[in-house]
Parts: structure tokens; C-alpha cells; sequence
């Protein structure tokens, strides 16, 4: 798995996973439990994997869609 999107907004990794599963590509959202350590203030990033074969369309995909990837 390779990570796709870092990101504090929660909105945005849905966003992200109801486009990348429209494409058929799976997901993985990690870090989702860690607004235990912060409180639930939001400040701590969840990431967004995918598996390496689907990392090169998931960024297209991402970016078509004018979400910031971080780089």
C-alpha cells in the first residue's frame, strides 16, 4: 500500500474515497483513531492508501478532481 492523500479535513477523504471507488479503486483510510490522543480537535492527519498498481490513476484521478495531493 502507498500513501495517497494526508490530509486533517475529513471531508475531503470522503470525497477522495467515493471518487476513487467510482473508479473501482480500493482504499484504505488509516490514522482514523488518532483523534483519541488530540482530543477530537482535528489536528492529527488521516492518511489515504491505495494499493502501488493503483497509485498512478488514484493520483490522476485526485487531481482531475482538483484535490491537492501535497506535491
Amino acid at each position: 500500500m502507498k500513501e495517497l492523500l494526508r490530509t486533517t479535513d475529513v471531508t475531503v477523504i470522503a470525497y477522495a474515497q467515493a471518487l476513487l471507488q467510482g473508479e473501482g479503486i480500493a482504499t484504505f483510510e488509516m490514522d482514523v483513531h488518532m483523534s483519541i490522543l488530540d482530543g477530537s480537535l482535528g489536528i492529527l492527519p488521516r492518511r489515504l492508501m491505495v494499493r502501488d498498481a493503483d497509485l498512478f490513476i488514484a493520483r490522476s484521478v485526485l487531481r482531475d478532481n482538483d484535490i491537492d495531493l501535497g506535491f
